[in-house]
């Protein structure tokens, strides 16, 4: 005799969508604000100072630290009932600075603070011709990592690469310790006088571009040159200098130096998400899928 066994289909995995601009009201502690769920945040949410004394908020013990450069961005933290929407509230420990992370917004929501297990960042419609490709997940690895970023990681050198999602600031940025790993695997020249952006909480850092040889392929993205912040997690002063003279006896290495591979950064910012319609993070799959053209 067959037997035959139902079995019930699985529901699909909840799943938020997030606008193009990440704006949303969120409730701390009943007090609402405006926010920006942002794809290249921290876990641990960050308000502002006047969010957090208007919700009540009491600083534990725990504190918190953003390093931008050279600079740390200190704060506390504290454990609040959060409201997403509708949604019933939930306790979270929140981070809170007097230097907000970005203007025009009480605080900031990184994917990883969100209660649903896939969160859709929406950029724009999908367009004929786009490809989706998934990339491995991770967060900072170590005590605290869950409270850090949600990154993507590419293999440089043999070892992983973490790879942030930035699409409000407009670069694409590699600090100087992956900016020297990447020169030295793809043919990396430094060109351009060096100048300066935003990188978070107002701080300006020096970039240069770099122009690599053989393009740097991030999923369905192509990048053939980037921005390099000259100081931070190390110095770009190993990397060959297009604008530069060649002395016929010098020779340039790009050897490698000590630094935290850990450390090294690479953002991708709005001039490479334009190609991009969505930026999906799959918390159990522990996958990131970009769909680009």
């Amino acid at each position: 005799m067959l037997a035959t066994f139902g079995i019930a289909a699985s529901s699909p995995p909840q799943e938020r969508i997030v606008a193009p601009d990440g704006l949303e009201p969120i409730a701390i502690n009943g007090v609402t604000r405006i926010v920006r769920i942002d794809p290249g945040v921290p876990a641990m949410p960050l308000i502002t100072q006047e969010f957090a004394e208007a919700a009540g908020m009491k600083a534990g013990m725990i504190g918190v630290g953003y390093g931008v450069g050279p600079k740390l961005i200190a704060g506390r933290t504290a454990v609040a009932r959060v409201t997403f929407g509708s949604e019933k509230p939930q306790k979270r420990r929140i981070g809170f600075t007097p230097q907000p992370f970005a203007t025009g917004v009480a605080g900031v929501f990184g994917p990883g603070s969100l209660p649903e297990p896939v969160v859709r960042f929406r950029l724009r419609e999908p367009i004929a011709g786009e490809r989706t490709i998934a990339l491995p997940m991770a967060d900072q690895g170590d005590l605290f990592g869950g409270w850090a970023e949600r990154f993507a990681t590419i293999m440089v050198e043999g070892e992983p690469l973490r790879i942030r999602f930035d699409p409000h600031h407009p670069y694409t940025l590699a600090n100087a310790g992956a900016a020297v790993r990447l020169a030295r695997a793809y043919g990396g020249t430094l060109s351009g006088s060096t100048r300066t952006t935003e990188i978070a909480f107002g701080v300006e850092r020096p970039i240069r571009t770099m122009t690599l040889a053989t393009p740097l392929i991030v999923g369905p993205l192509t990048i053939g040159s980037l921005g390099v912040r000259t100081t931070d997690n190390g110095k770009t002063d190993r990397i060959a200098d297009a604008d530069k003279a060649a002395d016929p006896n010098e020779v340039v290495v790009t050897g490698k130096g000590k630094h935290n591979i850990k450390r090294d950064r690479l953002s991708i910012g709005a001039d490479r998400l334009d190609r991009c319609s969505s930026i999906v993070f799959d918390k159990p799959a522990h996958q990131i899928r970009l769909s680009c053209r």
